[in-house]
Formats: structure tokens, sequence, C-alpha cells
């Protein structure tokens, strides 16, 4: 029973405890929150809030931990409302006992963490820093002074900082030093003048001078022991392993920090000399494993920094990279790289900054018979970073796959020669002095192909030359073909140095030539139907008018194949600029006539638009009904005609992926004129309703030679001008609309001799003395809908009859009682004005035989720059209209 009792007031006791325990917390939330503000308030210039604080007795059990969560320090002037600091959570760990310490009584810190953070470090061009927030003591106060008001008193033995990114951007050195995803931990006792730091880091690290980047998302790891003198500030390297991706590296030294500067000095080396730490300080997505791979030869890394650093200075530099008649073979290639050579500087021996320079007296290597070698140095680093390198060999490209584990699409292969030197200053390409860029030298290339997913057909070039003279490369030739497309090309570039180093656009002049050139090589890759070989590029995937290029390209192609359409003797200009190609008189032979196109594409947009004046002389309209869509939808009636045609377009819309114009969105005008033309009204039920409807015309006798009209089209719908043209001797006037859909809306006039209106009219008129009355023409009003398969026709013809009938009996009885004469004007009054040759006002608008053909003028006028001949063409059309 004892046991019992005891056990249970044992477990009672343990459950007071544990309510306790976790009860306390919010006894000492207020308290806690309390200091941490008035200790932030007291030491910081800047706003620093949380969203939360709190305190566990459980997290780090036997000690408390009081837990910050999504902290942030605010700067004030001059980086106002930057984010210094942000973390998701600090914590720092006490003794439990020092939780229930008086108010004026410091707190004893062990240990801290830092997880999920982002540290900005600013300074800007005029040296301020913005992590320059601790407030300036008003009055000296010695140590004991200060650990006696302080809420806080630190005595670490462990901290941790876990994934924290850190930037630190310095605008007057123009230096950025980046790294990411940190992961350091220490552990050792700050309380001790003298002790020892175990320490380790993780880290990707990135650094940059004036935009020009020396590392970029290097791995950095580092183990080491650091002796800590805290009585003069003086950090020693006992033991220490650094890896920078796989290289690993020793360095011995110290670091003393001084009130106003830093005393270093470090010695540094790998610890083994085998070439395979070459292939370990590349990262491993591009050297993959190393494990196997079979070196010869050397290659160390080893230097000193040494000196003083502070505001004005940073330690001498002395770090040499040196491979002699090295090798390395993956086991998996067939090839193997020889023959390599490194002899490389990183100095600095004056203590000022803009000394660095890095200097490579030699480099090179060997596959097979091929040779390669160059030489070079980079100077004022931190100021205006200048140039210096020669480069002069012979390579197979197709080798490069077979001796590195190099990652292509499809495949590389070529020869490369090159003999070239190049000198330049950043500042020269940046401020487009380009008298100061010294090129000279030759690339040439032969049997080069190239295949990746981002092109559509691999590229084949037999051959190219280019050569580099001071401020400008010429490309002396280019063969090329890719698909079933040849072309051949020779120009200049201007600046392609600003290009590649200054985000400049590629500046050049060409002239192409082609046997032929098929549009689908180099537009989509997987559509139906489609030859191309990159099944890789997605369906539906069409290029991007780079915004990169300012081009003029001059073009002469024998053969242009585009769709389902074959142009032949493609002459004329392109223009790219800005995302958009301009063409300037373009011209071809299609159709057994002439096309002339002045126009834009652009594919600035998500979808690509364009803008084209289309001059289309002596047509084959049945030939180019067939293969042109777009004169499909626009004049479905030229299925019925047979015979030439002129017509001048000017339409603008949105593309689809194929680069045809979308139907449904194009708008613009056309003029278009008849030559030499039959019309062969059986192949559509439109015409086939008008002959059974009018017995007495027959439309495939009809003469529609030198017909011209005037069309105009936007939201799907195709508007006619009123137009004539002449039947025998009746007169036809057409105006209206149609619809992309084929709908129609049209109404037509005849004017029709009275002879052709029945026996009764024929009577009459034989029994009138009047021969003006004989030549009367009455006006057939009709009107056509319903859609280009299914027409609907009404006509006014029966009515009109019926009333001329009773026009022309009231002449006749007028005749018989003698009240009026013969005249013109007595009958014509009485008929309506239906006699021909009376006097009625024509209508400007309508377009006959006789009209003179408008000019269209071209969408390019401002964009080409000829203004004047622009404003020529206005005039031309203003007095058409």
């Amino acid at each position: 029973m004892k046991v019992k009792k005891v056990l249970k007031i044992t477990g009672i006791t343990l459950l007071v405890c544990v309510v306790l325990l976790a009860a306390a917390p919010f006894v000492f939330k207020d308290k806690i929150i309390a200091m941490v503000k008035e200790t932030i308030n007291e030491n910081v210039n800047a706003r620093v809030d949380f969203a939360d604080a709190d305190v566990s007795f459980f997290r780090n059990f036997p000690k408390a931990s009081i837990i910050l969560t999504e902290v942030e320090v605010i700067n004030n002037a001059p980086f106002e409302n930057d984010t210094l600091f942000y973390g998701k959570e600090v914590a720092v760990t006490t003794a439990i006992g020092e939780l229930f310490k008086g108010s004026n009584e410091a707190i004893q810190v062990y240990s801290f963490t830092i997880d999920d953070a982002k540290l900005n470090i600013q300074v800007d061009a005029n040296g301020n820093a913005n992590y320059d927030i601790a407030k300036p003591n008003e009055t000296p106060k010695d140590a004991s002074t200060v650990e006696e008001t302080s809420d806080f008193k630190f005595k670490i033995d462990n901290y941790h900082i876990l994934n924290t990114d850190i930037t630190y951007d310095d605008a007057k050195s123009k230096t950025q030093l980046v790294v990411a995803n940190l992961q350091h931990e220490g552990f050792g006792d700050f309380s001790l003048a003298t002790s020892e730091l175990d320490t380790k880091t993780n880290a990707l690290v990135s650094f940059a001078i004036d935009d020009m980047k020396y590392i970029n998302q290097q791995q950095i790891a580092l183990d080491a022991l650091i002796g800590m003198d805290l009585t003069t500030n003086t950090y020693t390297f006992l033991e220490n392993e650094a890896l920078i991706n796989q290289l690993p590296l020793t360095f011995d030294g110290f670091v003393k920090i001084n009130p106003d500067s830093q005393e270093i000095q470090l010695k540094l080396q790998t610890p083994s000399s085998d070439f395979k730490n070459f292939l370990a300080v590349i990262p491993e997505a591009y050297a993959k494993n190393i494990s196997g791979v079979k070196t010869s030869g050397n290659f160390e890394v080893s230097g000193e920094i040494k000196g003083i650093a502070n505001d004005k200075r940073i330690p001498n530099i002395d770090i040499k990279i040196a491979s002699n008649n090295a090798s390395f073979k993956y086991p998996d290639l067939p090839k193997s790289v020889e023959n390599i050579n490194i002899n490389a500087q990183l100095k600095n021996t004056t203590g000022k900054t803009a000394d660095t320079y890095i200097s490579i007296n030699n480099i090179a290597f060997k596959i097979d018979e091929d040779s390669f070698r160059g030489n070079g140095t980079l100077s004022q680093l931190t100021t205006n970073p200048k140039v210096n390198a020669t480069v002069v060999g012979k390579l197979n490209l197709g080798n490069i796959s077979k001796a590195y584990p190099i990652e292509l699409n499809k495949e590389l292969s070529g020869i490369l020669d090159a003999n070239l030197t190049t000198s330049f200053d950043m500042k020269a390409i940046q401020d487009e002095k380009y008298g100061r860029i010294k090129n000279n030298g030759n690339i040439k290339v032969s049997d080069f192909l190239f295949s990746s997913k981002d092109v559509v057909n691999p590229l084949e070039i037999s051959e190219a030359t280019i050569d580099f003279v001071p401020g400008r490369i010429s490309l002396k030739k280019f063969d090329a073909k890719s698909g079933k497309s040849d072309f051949n090309a020779t120009g200049t570039i201007e600046n392609l140095l600003g290009f590649l180093f200054n985000e400049d656009k590629l500046k050049g002049d060409f002239n192409v030539n082609s046997n032929a050139f098929y549009v689908s090589d180099f537009m989509i890759a997987s559509a139906e139907g489609s030859e191309n070989k990159n099944t890789e590029v997605e369906k539906g995937e069409a290029l991007k008018i780079p915004a990169f290029l300012d081009c003029t390209i001059n073009v002469n192609s024998k053969k242009v194949y585009y769709d389902n359409i074959e142009l032949d003797n493609v002459k004329g200009s392109l223009f790219l600029d800005d995302g958009k190609a301009i063409l300037n008189n373009v011209t071809s032979d299609l159709f057994d006539g002439k096309i002339k196109v002045n126009g834009l594409v652009s594919t600035k947009k998500e979808t690509p638009t364009f803008a084209m004046d289309l001059d289309l002389n002596s047509f084959d309209l049945s030939k180019s009904f067939n293969g042109l869509e777009l004169l499909q939808t626009i004049a479905p009636i030229a299925k019925a005609l047979d015979g030439k045609l002129n017509t001048i377009i000017s339409l603008k819309g949105d593309l689809s992926e194929s680069y045809t114009p979308n139907l449904k969105t194009i708008s613009g005008n056309a003029f278009a004129e008849l030559l030499t033309t039959t019309l062969k009204s059986n192949n559509v039920a439109f015409f086939n309703t008008i002959n059974e409807k009018l017995s007495f015309i027959d439309l495939n006798k009809i003469d529609i030679e030198n017909i011209k009209a005037k069309l105009s089209f936007d939201d799907g719908k195709v508007s006619v001008k009123p137009f004539s043209f002449d039947y025998k001797d009746i007169q036809i006037t057409v105006a209206g609309s149609h619809g992309f859909d084929q709908s129609l809306n049209y109404d037509a006039t005849f004017e029709i001799p009275a002879k052709y209106l029945g026996s009764e009219v024929t009577k009459l008129l034989s029994e009138i003395k009047s021969e003006e009355a004989k030549n009367i023409t009455v006006p057939v009003s009709t009107k056509i809908t319903g859609n280009f398969t299914n027409p609907n026709f009404t006509t006014d013809l029966a009515s009109a009859t019926t009333d001329l009938v009773t026009k022309l009996a009231k002449v006749k009885a007028q005749e018989a009682l003698g009240n009026i004469d013969t005249g013109n004007d007595a009958v014509n009054d009485i008929l309506g004005g239906l006699i021909k040759g009376s006097s009625t006002q024509k209508d400007s608008t309508v377009t006959t035989p006789n009209s003179t053909g408008d000019k269209v003028t071209s969408v390019l006028g401002n964009l080409l720059g000829n203004r004047k001949k622009k404003k020529e063409q206005e005039k031309k059309k203003d007095s058409v209209n």
C-alpha cells in the first residue's frame, strides 16, 4: 500500500511539474516581449518588429527557449523602408532559472538559432552602410557597467544559422557577394579569454564586380577549428578542410580584428597535386562523376593573402594555378584530353583594389591531333575591366562530347579553326566607343552540324569564314542547309561584343541567296504533316523574332515554299528590329503573275500580328483561288471566274501558330480589277440562282472584262462598294457584303430594257408612236441573302413589269386622245423617267469599267523613312477619292 501511495504522490508531483512547465510560458510571455522590445529600442536605430514571441521549456529541456517568429528589421534613412533582415524564426536558449530573475537582472544566453532568414546588406555610392544601425553610447561605459545594466548577458556555447541567404551589394566598389542556402553552426565557449571554436559551413557562393560574374553558384564547404583569443581579437585557423565544389583546399594563418582594420595572413594550397583536382573545381552538373576518371599530370592551387584590410586598401594577393602536361579520360567516353597546360595567376601587389588582375600566361590542350591554346590578361577588375587575349588552334567539335561529358540534345560536329587576338575594355562597349575595341584575325568553320531542342531542323554549315577587323566583323562566306532549305550569306556584324557583354542589340547587314527555302523548316516542329526532324520542340510552338536583332537582310531566292504556296524569284529587303520583321518591296512570281509585298510581322506580344500591303498583278484567278485561303474568304465568287486579276490589298490582323493570317481577326481594304475574264456560273450556286430567277440573263455569256471593285473587311465581314458592268444592253450594279462564314447580304439593280419584260409589254411598245418610249429601261431591284451554297434571291421584277404595263397603256391612251405628242419630255413625264438618256445624276460612288484604279499607300511609309513618296501616294489617293 505504501508503494502505491508513493507512486501516486510521485505521479501527481510529475503531473503538477508538467502542468507548471506548460503554463509557465504564458506567465513569462509578457515579460519576455517587454524585455526584448525595450532592449531593441535602446540599442538599435531601426524599426524592428516580430509577429509573436514565446517561451518553451520543452524544446531544449532542461533549458528554456525564447522564440521570436517573423522578425523584421526595417532601415531608417538613408535606406528608409528597406528590409535589412527577415527571419522566420529567431530563438535563444537560457536556463529555466534565468526567467525568474528580477526586472533589473540580466538573463544569461547560452545559444541561439536563426532559421530561414534573409540578410540584405547594402553600401550606397557615398559609403553609407545599411547595417550600421547601432545607437552610439552617449557616455563611455566600461565592460562591467554594460554587463550590469544590459537585459541579456551572452555566454554562448553553440549557435546555428540555417537555410539563410545573405546578399552584400556595395554600390561604391561595384561589388556583389551572394551567399545562398547557408548552413552554418559553431560550438565553443565565448565566455573564455582563449578557446577553440569548431565550425561547419556549407553554402552556394556567387561574386561579381561591376556586373561581371567571377564566381557563379559555386558550392563551398568548410570544416574549421578556429583558435579564439578574445583579448586580442585574433582568430587562428588550427585545423581546416575546405571544398570548392569538389576541389579540396587547406589553409593556415590568422585574422586579427583591430578597431579600424583587419590584419590578414593566410596561406592556401591543394592537399594533393593530382590533376583530378582540376575536374573537381568544375560544378558537378558539368563535370559529372569524376571518381572513375583516369588522370595524369598535376594541378595545383597555392598562394598567399597577406596584409591590412580597411576602407582604403586590401591585402596583397598572390594565388597561382598551374598544370603541366596533364591528361584525363572518362571511362565511358572514347577519347581523352591530353597535353593540358595551365599557367594562371591572381595577383595584387599594391593593396589597391583597382590593381588586382588575372594573368593567363598559357592555357592549352589537345584532343587527337587537334590542339588549342590561348593566353591573356584581365585587369582593372573593379573600375573598367580590360581584356587582352589571343586564341589559336584547330578543334574537331564532334570530339568534345567524345572526350568530355557535355550534354547535347542531338549532336555537334565540324571543324573550328581560329586565330584571333582581341583587346577591349568594358566601358568602351558600354559607351559604344568601338574604336577602342581591337579585334584581329579570323575564324573558319567547316562541315558544321548543330542540333538542339531550340531549332526545328539541324543546321548544317558546309563552310563559314569570319574575319575580324577593328570595329567590325565580316562574314565572308556562309554556306548552310537546314531541312530542305539551302542558303548562303555574306555581310557584316558591327557590335558583337556589345551584344555579348552589354545586352546591346546585335547589328548587321547581310545578303542572303537561296535556291530553295522552305519556311516550314524554321517555323513549327511537330505540326500534322510536318517533315521536321526535331520532335522535341512542342507542337504549335512558333518562332519568336529575336528582340535583340537589328539587322538588314537582302534576300534573293529562286524558290520559296510557304504553306502550300510556291513563290519564284523572290527578291527584296527584310529588316529585323525589336521583335519585328519589316518587308520592303519584296517581289516574286506567283500564280503566273507577279506580287509585291510591303508590311511587317511582329512577335513582341504573345499573339503575333501583321500588317501588309499586297500588290498582285495579272494573277491567274483559278490558281490563286485554289492556293490562297485568304482569297477564298474575301472573294468566294472567284471560284466561278476564269482569267486574270489585278488587285491591291491592305490588311492587318493576328497570325496563327503556323504564321498564317487568323481570318477572324483581319481587317483592311482591297481594290480589284478583272482582266480578260470569263464567268463559269455553274461552279457557284449563287450564280445558278440568278440564272433561274432571271430567264433573260445567261451569266455564262456575261462580259466582265475590266470590272473594278472596292472592298473593305473587318469583324469577319467583307463590304463591297457599288460597281457596275453590262450584260448585252442590260446594266447591272451590285453592292453589299458577305461574311467570312459565307453569309450573304447583297443588293443588285438590273437596268432592263422593256423589250425583255414579256409579250404584253412588247405589244404595247409596238402600238406607241413615240420612238423614244421604245428605248425605255426598267430598274429591277433584287435582294440576295442566305449563303453561297444556299442563297435566297428576291426581286421586284413582277411588280416592276405590272407598273410598266400600266404606264405604257396610259401613254397609248393619251396618244389616241391627242392629249400628248410623241415628244420625249411628255412621254417621259408619264413613264417616270424610264427613257434612256434622260437627265439623271450619276452616282459617283459606283465603280464602272472606266473608273480609275486606286493606289494603296504602303503601311511602311513612316517605318522606312520614305515620307516624300508616301505623301505623293496620299495626294494621288485623295484625288481619286
